[in-house]
């Protein structure tokens, strides 16, 4: 079966100038991914002539499908309308249709019909019309050359409605799409390229049909198997197949799929086991508490917790004793592990687990540089610290602590 491939363009300067963040692209690829078609480019074009002719002309040359969004408004500036019909060498009418349309719309809401309103039922002659019940931008439609050209309005509600209601039955009864099927694998505590050399020869022998991609993230890789087929039943019990070839390799690090977060699976294996946790976040700040009480149900799991930023609070609220801190200091073996055992006492809760580092970017000593972080978990039978040489970005050091926590707690309960 061909594979029907797209390109999605963005028009627009305020997208260019970073003053409007482009999600109708992100949108529109998700849609066309699960209806099969491929988006093999998305491409912004600022609010120019020229640069918007030489964007049709290239997306048409890349792509089946070729879908605009943005420039369709009634001012100067907006210019899809003129140079789609300039591209198709048609002319520029009023569509009576979508003229009558925008005059009840105002007339609706109690606003003026104005002579600059009447501008948005000018369409290209060649244009089959989309209609936009929700505002007064009409979609258009072209099949020219063996393409299909689609101008969608740039307001995110209105081009995801005619995207539903219009383009994607259009499009279906276009073409014959395969089915695109994907799953994500989800590693944690391990790098991209160590990742990829535990798995080169099993990914050397996957089907012709699946390919693999790495999506690397702050802490976490996330492998992409992507089956391409006619079934989807099918398709799935193919991925199936290869991810049990793939969990002797890599199981120790795989902590969920799709959309299962870190947080979401440490949680789960908590209420498998019926056992609670509470934490004691020193540099962390109650990041990791954060992460945890975003998940709902939790109170099924999670005792409760303490930021004892300060060393005095260490001692005096949570019990750490101050002979550890004078000894070894806060962010050391020993005070990590008193902290985690001694929130595990305090909440009675059956896990304890406790941060204390130097998140920067000041606070480092020679011996203890910024980004150094201890983590701990207590069980009560037995109590792990590991030490992080972090970075010199505060944000990152806490955002890496919290994924490292909650890692140590997801090791040490799967052993």
């Amino acid at each position: 079966m061909k594979e029907i491939q797209a390109e999605i363009l963005t028009i627009g300067d305020e997208i260019l100038y970073g003053q409007i963040l482009d999600t109708n692209a992100q949108w529109i690829s998700a849609e066309l991914d699960l209806l099969g078609v491929k988006v093999v480019r998305r491409t912004t074009v600022g609010d120019r002539e020229a640069d918007m002719l030489y964007a049709f002309q290239a997306a048409e040359q890349r792509a089946d499908i070729v879908i605009i969004t943005g420039g369709l408004g009634p001012t100067n500036d907006d210019l899809t309308m003129p140079m789609l019909a300039a591209y198709f060498q048609s002319e520029i009418v009023t569509n009576e249709a979508v003229l009558q349309h925008v005059k009840d719309f105002f007339e609706k809401r109690g606003r003026t019909f104005s002579s600059l309103n009447k501008k948005q039922a000018e369409v290209p002659a060649n244009a089959k019309i989309l209609h936009n019940e929700l505002g007064t931008a009409p979609g258009t439609w072209y099949e020219e050359r063996g393409k299909i050209f689609i101008s969608l309005p740039g307001v995110p509600h209105e081009m995801k409605n005619l995207m539903k209601t219009e383009v994607i039955p259009k499009l279906s009864k276009a073409y014959q799409m395969p089915v695109i099927y994907h799953k994500l694998i989800k590693t944690v505590g391990i790098g991209e390229s160590t990742l990829a050399e535990i798995l080169e020869e099993w990914e050397a022998q996957l089907p012709e049909h699946i390919a693999l991609a790495y999506l690397p993230s702050i802490g976490h890789v996330k492998l992409r198997l992507t089956a391409v087929g006619d079934k989807r039943s099918t398709l799935a019990q193919d991925v199936d197949q290869q991810i049990k070839q793939l969990l002797p390799l890599a199981g120790q690090f795989i902590y969920g799929y799709d959309a299962t977060t870190l947080e979401e699976a440490v949680g789960n294996l908590l209420i498998e086991q019926n056992k609670t946790i509470a934490f004691a976040e020193s540099c962390s700040g109650g990041y990791i508490q954060h992460k945890i009480t975003t998940i709902p149900g939790s109170s099924a799991f999670f005792q409760g917790g303490i930021v004892p930023y300060h060393n005095d609070l260490k001692v005096n609220v949570l019990g750490v004793d101050e002979e550890i801190i004078s000894a070894h200091g806060a962010v050391s073996e020993a005070c990590v592990k008193a902290m985690a055992e001694k929130v595990r006492t305090l909440f009675k809760s059956d896990i304890g687990a406790a941060s204390s580092g130097i998140a920067g970017p000041g606070g480092g000593t020679t011996d203890k540089p910024v980004g150094t972080v201890w983590i701990a978990f207590s069980d009560g039978e037995q109590t792990i610290a590991k030490k992080l040489q972090l970075t010199s970005n505060r944000s990152l050091n806490i955002e890496l602590t919290q994924i490292s926590v909650l890692n140590l707690v997801r090791k040490s309960l799967k052993v």
